[in-house]
């Protein structure tokens, strides 16, 4: 039976290097993963037992909170994980004093953002030779 948990860090640990270094690097072919907004992040984990099977992070940015590096490990998707971790996030960002997320989605999961409420902003942009768009959402 899966015993899901999140935890919340202020630094990359292992397990979070671990999960976008798969997701990201791995999967994707993106090369230039960490950055030095990690170090200023707030990282939620996603834990199955002990197995951390997801991520994202967090910051804020002038008034506005940031949301990326959304990663969900390929044997777990499909069961609504990167929602609930996307919930937990906006329920961190609210409890912090957040009103507006921006985030940077992937075209190809925009439809993703769209569910949860964010609507696209501008155009169409390449990050590490990927096609994103800048999307937002009121609290």
């Amino acid at each position: 039976m899966e015993q899901f948990s999140y935890k919340k860090f202020t630094h990359l640990n292992d397990d979070i290097i671990r999960l976008r270094t798969v997701v990201f690097v791995a999967e994707q072919g993106f090369k230039e993963e960490f950055d030095e907004t990690d170090k200023r992040a707030v990282h939620l984990v996603l834990y199955d037992g002990t197995k951390a099977i997801a991520t994202c992070r967090y910051f804020k940015d002038g008034p506005n909170y940031h949301i990326g590096r959304v990663a969900v490990l390929k044997q777990y998707r499909g069961k609504s994980l990167g929602y609930q971790i996307m919930r937990h996030a906006e329920a961190e960002i609210k409890k912090d004093g957040g009103t507006c997320i921006e985030l940077s989605a992937q075209i190809r999961v925009k439809d993703f953002y769209q569910k949860l409420g964010y609507q696209a902003s501008g155009d169409i942009y390449l990050d590490q030779h990927c096609p994103h768009i800048n999307m937002v959402k009121n609290l």
